[in-house]
């Protein structure tokens, strides 16, 4: 067998992986394994920060639903990725993250650009390697893969020493890797879900709250079949949106601290909860305490530490979502669901109790016009990523998904910067469909500079930038609990247009929706990034408002 390197080891089991794209930035600990990179087939997009990497790689992950890949260097290389990586974690997204380290015989003693990744990453990833032979490698990438995808996606850290990337051995590559403790498949417990049908089978106004577990799990079509034969209506968290279309009857759109004021008020009333890969986080409840209090509560994850760890729940179902619920299905075709005349109509009573009015008065750049615009002027299929804040929230309740894994935001860390670079990324794993980062000014400034990135690998994404020249939703709450006493949320932004025509871009600020729907109807037919600057109002609020601590019943901005 012919000896190889370390650094080719690993880019060998990247191809076997069928990677075609790593987001990254080489340094000296990493110098080996782009040599290596220099012959390969695999594309390298050149990033202007590590944190933009990590959240290049995981919109990849995200629009794609394949891990995504980044590179970094040792040092402040591989602690630039730890926000991106958190960020993943949050929002268990596949990610794999190789980082170069100081040669063995360096490590543990304060070397040039040495830091303990493997103990800073432990918390926030699901495993992470340091191979010390060569020969290791190989295995170690088919196992970070298989972690990084199965089971609840999330990031894998392969830490690699530099003398390790140009060590040479007679390496093998395995086929398939099996991980002591590490069982991904959970059989469903029976008399869990026969438990569950009989309840659902038994409930006179059903909810369905879809989580970011239904995105995992590809169980799009069976959450729609279910919906429609209990004539439950979905409610999703911001994680889940996209996981039901929202153009359907029963859709209710996002449910939570800024959900839609029929989701929240349908949650409440429902006798029975079905609740689907969601984890019951504060956003999405609410006062925990005085969440659903009077309703029976089915909860299936495939993560058992989620599992009442913030709600008790009736019946818990461990397991993948797909399969949990095509078991039900089967279990509630086989005794027939009675029809829900009453509730059906209390569904649409409330539909249309809180049916939006109309917003196309004197065209002004409100953020729910925006939105509709957006979406009127946008293909079904388009990807929108958000940045955090107003914006995210705004998006989450005005711009309808019709789609899978076509809205991606940063819902558990709520990472501000994020947006940008997920564009990015979401654009080269699917390049034939448009994709927006609906941003805000606050976070967009804190990633612009991936706009270099975006020129030079020829990515054109738009930025669609809700310009109030505040840290919006830091205004929003200062304006609202804490008596207008506005501390440190106004910016002096740059001249987006300018900025974004620096880059080389293209870059257009519109007064009016027909300026709008002119700059993104030239957008989407560029070769080049765009960046549109809407001008909006600073003292805009995002409403509907559960406010922090308080319960669904005490929503703010609903009549």
């Amino acid at each position: 067998m012919e000896e190889i390197s370390g650094a080719e080891a690993l880019l060998e089991a990247l191809r076997r992986e069928k990677v075609d794209t790593i987001f990254g930035i080489p340094g000296g600990a990493i110098l080996p394994v782009y040599d290596e990179l220099y012959d390969s087939d695999i594309r390298h997009i050149l990033c202007r920060h590590e944190q933009s990497a990590a959240h290049m790689a995981d919109g990849y992950a995200r629009a794609s639903g394949k891990p995504g890949v980044c590179f970094a260097t040792s040092g402040p290389g591989a602690s630039n990725l730890v926000t991106g990586i958190a960020t993943a974690y949050m929002d268990s997204s596949p990610l794999v993250a190789v980082t170069g380290q100081v040669p063995k015989a360096m490590i543990g003693k304060d070397s040039f650009q040495e830091i303990d990744i493997i103990g800073i990453t432990t918390p926030i990833t699901k495993h992470n390697f340091q191979p010390m032979r060569a020969a290791e490698i190989p295995r170690i990438v088919k196992a970070a893969f298989y972690i990084a995808a199965t089971g609840r996606p999330g990031p894998v850290l392969i830490d690699i020493p530099k003398d390790v990337q140009t060590e040479k051995d007679s390496i093998a590559f395995p086929n398939e890797v099996k991980l002591r403790g590490y069982n991904p498949h959970i059989p469903l417990r029976m008399d869990e879900v026969k438990r569950a049908v009989r309840l659902l089978y038994e409930s006179k106004k059903p909810v369905i709250l879809a989580g970011g577990g239904v995105k995992s799990s590809n169980a799009f079509s069976e959450l729609h079949e279910l919906s429609e034969m209990l004539q439950a209506p979905v409610a999703t968290t911001l994680m889940g949106k996209g996981a039901f279309p929202e153009n359907h009857p029963l859709s209710l759109g996002i449910v939570g601290m800024h959900g839609t004021p029929e989701a929240n008020r349908l949650t409440i009333e429902a006798d029975v909860i079905l609740a689907i890969g969601i984890r019951f986080s504060d956003r999405t409840t609410g006062n925990v305490e005085e969440f659903c209090v009077d309703s029976k509560i089915i909860h299936i994850d495939i993560d058992e530490a989620e599992i009442e760890k913030n709600r008790y729940v009736d019946v818990a179902i461990i397991g993948d979502a797909k399969e949990a619920l095509k078991t039900i299905i089967e279990g509630l075709r086989s005794i027939g669901i009675a029809e829900k005349k009453e509730w059906r109509e209390r569904i649409l009573a409330i539909k249309e109790h809180y049916k939006e009015r109309n917003m196309d008065e004197h065209f002004k750049l409100t953020p729910p016009l925006v939105l509709k615009t957006l979406r009127r002027v946008l293909p079904e299929d388009a990807i929108i990523t958000t940045e955090v804040g107003q914006n995210q929230m705004w998006a989450a309740l005005h711009f309808k998904v019709f789609k899978p894994r076509t809205f991606i935001s940063s819902g558990g860390l709520g990472t501000m910067g994020f947006g940008f670079p997920a564009a990015i990324g979401a654009k080269v794993a699917v390049p034939d469909v448009p994709v927006v980062d609906v941003a805000g000014d606050g976070s967009f400034c804190m990633t612009e500079n991936s706009l270099s990135t975006a020129v030079a690998e020829k990515v054109p994404v738009i930025v669609l930038i809700l310009n109030n020249e505040r840290l919006g939703m830091v205004a929003q709450w200062q304006r609202l609990f804490y008596g207008r006493r506005y501390s440190a949320v106004e910016l002096r932004n740059p001249d987006f247009v300018k900025l974004a025509e620096s880059y080389g871009a293209q870059g257009w600020r519109v007064a009016d929706i027909n300026e709008l729907e002119n700059a993104l109807s030239q957008a989407l037919v560029s070769e080049i990034p765009s960046v549109i600057d809407v001008p909006i109002s600073p003292e805009e609020d995002v409403m509907p408002m559960v406010p922090p601590g308080k319960g669904l019943a005490e929503t703010m901005g609903v009549t």
